[in-house]
């Protein structure tokens, strides 16, 4: 299976890029994003793009791909505009650009259309445009994410407040399992769309999310 993966510079991206690339079924990823992942794997192919608006010159790329992973960026310090523009905007011009295949968007807990707080209400509205322009649109919805394996927060304060969490992690998980995941949980959530669309729900909240990051093949190949 051949991938085209957005946003496998941040936290998420890199424990999903993880996932893709120790997956002996995925033959290839293109990273898609504005600068390297500073990553090195026979299998791992990036383009660096800065109009995410504009997908022309990447047909060849999404026409051998079986599937699209479009990940989104942390709401801190972003006008609604912005994060619209980032969050929904570019990841409907994704789906458009390649309407072949599965379509995989890391969504959020809660994501809702009409929340009044401003980035899960854009993420709910990502979540309609998407499905309304994508046939096969598989959303992903984790709460607090850990990072895993070397997965960093985009930014310093989100490094601190995980700093702070990750002695508790365990201790949250197991009393918030709705709330409390992974990025290795989200990469094998990942991976059980694109090898098992057919067993899954069109959203995945964050309780299944974690049930599937600790189902056995899981427990093997992460190291959270």
């Amino acid at each position: 299976m051949q991938v085209v993966l957005f946003g496998a510079t941040g936290m998420v991206g890199h424990g999903v890029l993880t996932a893709l690339l120790e997956d002996p079924a995925i033959a290839g990823v293109t990273a898609v994003s504005r600068r390297r992942s500073g990553r090195s794997h026979p299998k791992l192919h990036e383009v660096i793009h800065t109009d995410f608006a504009d997908y022309r010159h990447l047909a060849s790329v999404f026409a051998s791909a079986q599937a699209t992973i479009c990940l989104g960026t942390p709401s801190t310090g972003k006008s609604e505009a912005e994060y619209t523009r980032i969050t929904r905007d570019y990841a409907v011009a994704a789906a458009t650009a390649g309407p072949g295949g599965l379509f995989v968007y890391v969504s959020a807990n809660r994501a809702d259309s009409t929340s009044r707080t401003m980035w899960i209400r854009v993420k709910g509205r990502a979540e309609e445009a998407l499905s309304a322009v994508h046939p096969r649109v598989f959303l992903v919805r984790p709460g607090l994410i850990r990072p895993c394996r070397g997965a960093r927060p985009a930014t310093r304060a989100q490094r601190i407040v995980y700093a702070v969490l990750t002695p508790f992690h365990p201790l949250l998980k197991r009393l918030f399992p709705r709330q409390v995941t992974t990025t290795d949980a989200i990469g094998q959530a990942v991976l059980r769309i694109l090898h098992a669309p057919q067993t899954v729900p069109r959203a995945l909240d964050n309780t299944l999310i974690n049930q599937l990051g600790e189902s056995d093949s899981a427990r093997r190949s992460a190291r959270c």
